[in-house]
């Protein structure tokens, strides 16, 4: 019922073969023949949110190595949406996922694939939360697991989960472009699976943070989706996931896609505002948000394609416009998130204020990670604890 198609050249490979781009170089898609898939919107009534809800839109013919993960909140903003300016706010929280980010829903997939291809390891180049979803992952399906980080450049938090769950964790001297080329020429040689985004597999999980959108919004879309891009997959695989929903007449549109990136790593950005089909790669990215500190993402023309495809656009921030929106997510909703996922939210604030979004829209901004994944960051940024004597009299002193 599916297979793997090049986006470039159109070649097409059955599902039992292992590889992650096509002979041409392309980008391979997962293709489904959607006239052997029947759902209902009454099929999902009463079944608890989670990425194995939607099976029968999943590349899996096996039992699935699955941590719940999915079911994440959509928490909706009437303080931020006053402050930004639009009219409806809601915000998918996947920093509440079983690791604390998105990258669990693509992982639950990818791993349960490498088992179902007889593969024995597996593998990654990491900013660093695929490396701890990665690590968890195979820790539960009981594979090992080897992660490339680049060294020095990753949240002690992702580390600690990547070396708590047993992954064989190399911490390389380069960029997480070095660690990607080198982790792809490792998995080659040595028949090892590997579980970057660039594994069209992958992002068949991470798809269902649009089922879910759909799902909660009792299958009433918003009109945009704001998201921060990385290496880029997250944008390609919701996208699709709203056009599968469409296609299969859940819903009546897709919501035009709007991806955020910051100014000092940000080459999707400039593709879409020179009007390019692909990206020029930057050799030396720098952001506070490490989790999108990425210069060639592997999925810009999947992600291109996402973006014209839904009269959707790209913006980029600053790292001051993203703290600051990183404070408002937690001091205006109670939502904690790392810099990386701030991103959404305050180029959602610079769309709106530049006109692009107008005040009568609704938005849904996708936050991709927990708070506690980069607790050094937050320390940084918030005011310190104020340190007085052990009385009533100096409490009362700071307090009014």
């Amino acid at each position: 019922m599916y297979y793997l198609k090049c986006i470039e050249c159109g070649k097409e490979y059955p599902k039992t073969e292992v590889l992650y781009t096509c002979e041409c170089g392309g980008l391979l898609d997962v293709i489904y023949d959607y006239s052997q898939i029947d759902i209902k919107k009454e099929d999902f009534e009463g079944i608890a949110l989670s990425v194995w809800k939607y099976a029968k839109l999943l590349p899996v013919d096996r039992k699935p190595i699955t941590i719940q993960e999915g079911g994440t909140p959509l928490y909706k903003c009437d303080r931020l949406a006053e402050k930004v300016g639009v009219r409806e706010l809601y915000v998918k929280h996947e920093g509440m996922n079983p690791t604390g980010s998105f990258k669990d829903r693509g992982m639950t997939v990818g791993v349960s694939k490498a088992l179902e291809l007889g593969m024995k390891t597996i593998a990654c180049a990491s900013t660093g939360n695929t490396s701890a979803a990665l690590s968890i992952y195979g820790a539960k399906a009981a594979v090992p697991a080897v992660v490339l980080l680049p060294e020095g450049k990753v949240a002690l938090g992702k580390v600690a989960q990547a070396l708590m769950h047993g992954a064989k964790v190399l911490s390389i001297r380069g960029n997480f472009d070095d660690a990607l080329e080198l982790v792809r020429e490792l998995c080659d040689e040595e028949k090892i699976y590997l579980l970057n985004s660039i594994n069209p597999y992958r992002l068949e999980g991470q798809k269902t943070i649009g089922f879910e959108i759909a799902d909660q919004l009792n299958f009433q879309m918003p009109d945009r989706l704001v998201l921060p891009v990385g290496n880029a997959g997250n944008i390609t695989a919701i996208h699709k996931g709203f056009k599968e929903f469409n296609h299969l007449g859940l819903t009546d549109k897709v919501p035009k896609m709007m991806g955020i990136q910051t100014e000092g790593s940000c080459p999707i950005v400039k593709a879409v505002r020179e009007g390019k089909t692909d990206i020029t790669p930057e050799k030396n990215p720098d952001t506070i948000a490490t989790a999108i500190r990425i210069g060639n993402p592997v999925n810009a023309r999947k992600a291109l394609i996402a973006i014209s495809e839904s009269n959707g656009g790209a913006e980029s921030v600053t790292d001051d416009e993203l703290v600051e929106a990183q404070i408002d997510l937690a001091q205006l909703e109670g939502i904690g998130v790392e810099p990386a996922s701030a991103t959404s939210v305050a180029g959602l604030k610079k769309l709106v204020e530049t006109g692009v979004i107008g005040a009568n829209e609704s938005v849904v901004c996708v936050t991709t990670g927990h708070l506690l994944k980069d607790p050094e960051e937050v320390i940084s940024v918030a005011p310190k604890p104020i340190v007085i004597d052990a009385t009533m009299e100096a409490i009362r002193k700071v307090l009014y």
